[in-house]
């Protein structure tokens, strides 16, 4: 992940102050993964940097793979932090460095937990379905999570239930008294809401969580925001529950934590907390250092770092600024 690029700026809904726990949308912005993928990037962005541990959202598709390879991106590698891959669409072959092959489908949940360092890839398989469609994001571990082992958990079994004209999914945390088999380091939430009808459905929220929604398909009107694929709705903190409105069939991911307020210096594909910490991520990764180690299957060679910039890279709080 890059991060000299350019971020978009965000819409506030009007009414609503920067101290008000209302919404605020934030338009992502498309940036290519690997050769033959193209994401819209909806965390980090320049006003708001995380949503709890969450750090880095990529929603991606639908996209119409049928005469072309799919996803394709090599060996490369990840330190502090946890991803998290969930699919509406398609298949893809998670290889990593701890000896793991796991194909995952619709409907399951991959969690990578890197730990101190690892190395996968990510691919379609040769013969794959024609859609592929989901999303990738990153959880950013705390201490002493950060420096611990590496991990990776494959769930084909996750909670659903049903409220009304909503299908809920529990992907990380606890809802509504359900909880998620998914090992997280802080408290966190990640659900899909399906919205079966046209009727307003309400979901209950912590007061100490801050929240956000990405529409992955169909659209939503929360807070009299509208919602479409292609922004991420913050919500913030402090709020009992969340109402919304939604075309039929609309899946929206919902996802919560504690504000992490651990500095976090995030560059290419590391997660650290200095320059200093991240540069030697680089040297090792660049070196073929034992900390990441090998992926298991794939021939291909590992992605090469990109030059660390000319300028230090800084610490950034949670709401985007430089910390403290």
């Amino acid at each position: 992940m890059e991060r000299t690029e350019s971020l978009p700026a965000q819409t506030r809904p009007p009414g609503v102050a920067e101290t008000d726990p209302g919404s605020v949308l934030l338009p992502g912005h498309d940036v290519p993964l690997g050769r033959y993928t193209t994401v819209r990037r909806l965390l980090p962005q320049r006003q708001r940097r995380m949503v709890g541990a969450w750090c880095f959202v990529d929603h991606f598709g639908p996209d119409d793979v049928a005469q072309r390879p799919g996803m394709e991106v090599p060996p490369h590698p990840h330190t502090g932090l946890q991803t998290v891959t969930w699919l509406l669409d398609g298949e893809i072959l998670h290889r990593d460095s701890l000896g793991n092959v796991q194909p995952i489908r619709p409907g399951q949940l991959n969690v990578m937990t890197s730990g101190h360092g690892i190395a996968h890839s990510e691919r379609s398989p040769q013969v794959h379905p024609p859609l592929m469609h989901g999303a990738q994001l990153w959880v950013a571990l705390p201490d002493p999570a950060r420096s611990g082992p590496a991990d990776f958990a494959h769930h084909a079994d996750l909670p659903r239930f049903r409220d009304g004209d909503l299908d809920v999914t529990l992907l990380v945390g606890e809802l509504a008294g359900e909880r998620s088999p998914a090992k997280v380091h802080t408290p966190l939430l990640g659900a899909q809401l399906e919205l079966r009808g046209a009727a307003p459905a309400t979901v209950p929220l912590r007061r100490d969580f801050e929240y956000a929604l990405v529409a992955l398909s169909g659209a939503a009107e929360v807070d009299g925001v509208p919602l479409a694929p292609g922004a991420l709705l913050y919500l913030g903190a402090g709020r009992k529950s969340v109402a919304m409105r939604a075309t039929p069939e609309c899946r929206l991911l919902l996802l919560g934590g504690t504000p992490f307020e651990e500095p976090l210096v995030m560059w290419w594909n590391f997660v650290g907390r200095s320059h200093e910490e991240v540069a030697a991520a680089r040297e090792e990764w660049a070196a073929g250092s034992a900390r990441f180690g090998v992926v298991a299957d794939d021939p291909a060679p590992p992605l090469p770092a990109p030059p660390l910039p000319t300028t230090r890279l800084k610490a950034r709080d949670r709401r985007g600024g430089l910390h403290g």
